[in-house]
């Protein structure tokens, strides 16, 4: 079972270390080009984004990632103990709540409320505030990667 455990690991830290480097490059190079096009060029070049970026790839390590940080936080509270069980908890927390819930709560709602507007005068108020938690999910997600390294590290 250990054996498991820490290549579940392994793959916990890979999926969140994909999903910070997509997060990352929104945040430092995605978003600041978008604020320098005119506002309607912007909203169009997102939602075209929000509706490519669902495809099979990104999904399954998306939600591949979430679904693995559950079973490891679930199996990390139940054998405390362990070398590297607070790790394993601690990343599969951050990824939970500070990327996967960060996500579904903040930015996918901005998301639907961009593409079901009309009104270039969104733009301002939505990228402000998407920036912003996707800030919060790179950082999660990165800290998340950096647990499941540390956890594994302890583990091997």
């Amino acid at each position: 079972m250990d054996r498991v455990v820490f290549i579940v690991t392994i793959a916990a830290g890979i999926g969140s270390g994909l999903i910070a480097g997509t997060f990352f490059v929104f945040s430092v190079a995605i978003m600041p080009a978008f604020r320098q096009l005119p506002r309607e060029q912007a909203i169009s070049a997102m939602n075209r984004i929000n509706e490519v970026i669902q495809n099979a790839v990104f999904l399954n390590v998306f939600l591949g990632t979430a679904v693995v940080s559950a079973g490891l936080a679930v199996w990390s509270f139940l054998n405390c103990g362990p070398p590297g069980t607070v790790y394993l908890l601690i990343g599969s927390l951050l990824y939970l709540i500070g990327s996967f819930g960060v996500t579904v709560a903040f930015n996918v709602p901005l998301n639907n409320s961009l593409a079901g507007s009309n009104d270039p005068g969104i733009w301002t108020t939505y990228s402000a505030s998407w920036t912003f938690w996707n800030h919060v999910r790179t950082i999660a997600s990165t800290l998340a990667t950096g647990a499941f390294a540390v956890a594994a590290a302890l583990m091997a």
